[in-house]
């Protein structure tokens, strides 16, 4: 099986942020909850400001925290052959350890019904505007009128209430021989996915060109996710 890592070259990165509009639009995510994200810092004093931009996600650690504590028996966090952290919403229990225990922030817990704008069936001004659910009927979405259907395939489209959620590092996509959407829809080209193991692999041969570093390296959880070069504002 393959070693799958990711590279995100910071000299590339605009921090434009369509990496995480795309994760959300392909992977159907509630308002309030963000698989991939970022870390953005000003800091210094006019006019010698400096500011910094990092894309985040979930790391797929290779010693993930939040598959240790999971309590589940067979575990609802795991890891695959494949070395992504993925998740089984049917065994999950929403204790929310998993939540508790990522160093990264990266997982993400529904307390309500997700999507609740697009559930209301009040319009803003009756008897002249569509509420947001009926936009979405007349559209023929599923709960909400961008619905991306490809998300269900190995992950409930829409993740139910009292369970948690985070990056699958799109899954499916992988299923099919194709990159996680947020490589895919970065404009500068600043994200590439591939397997550690390859020597040939791009990601293989950017972390030999290149020093790189990760979050939290320090914490022994071995994050899957590798930053190169320095962001240029």
């Amino acid at each position: 099986m393959a070693n799958y890592a990711v590279v995100i070259d910071l000299h590339r990165c605009t921090g434009c942020g369509s990496c995480a509009l795309g994760c959300k639009i392909e992977n159907n995510v509630p308002e309030g909850i963000f698989w991939c994200d970022h870390i953005h810092q000003t800091t210094g004093v006019f006019p010698e400001v400096k500011y910094t931009f990092i894309p985040t996600m979930c790391n797929h650690c290779a010693n993930a925290p939040c598959v240790e504590v999971c309590p589940v028996n067979p575990k609802a966090m795991f890891k695959a052959a494949n070395g992504l952290t993925l998740h089984d919403v049917d065994l999950c229990i929403g204790c929310r350890l998993c939540e508790e225990a990522c160093p990264y922030g990266a997982i993400f817990y529904n307390e309500e019904e997700p999507h609740k704008f697009w559930r209301d069936d009040q319009p803003l001004i009756r008897n002249l505007t569509a509420s947001p659910r009926e936009v979405t009927e007349r559209v023929k979405g599923k709960v909400l009128p961008y619905y991306n259907p490809d998300r269900d395939t190995t992950y409930p489209g829409i993740r139910p209430k009292n369970k948690v959620e985070k990056c699958s590092l799109c899954d499916h996509r992988l299923s099919h021989g194709l990159e996680p959407y947020c490589n895919e829809v970065c404009p500068s080209a600043a994200r590439f996915f591939g397997d550690l193991d390859d020597a040939n692999s791009k990601v293989s041969q950017l972390l030999r060109k290149y020093p790189h570093f990760r979050l939290g390296e320090e914490l022994g959880t071995e994050p899957k996710v590798y930053y190169i070069r320095q962001y240029n504002p």
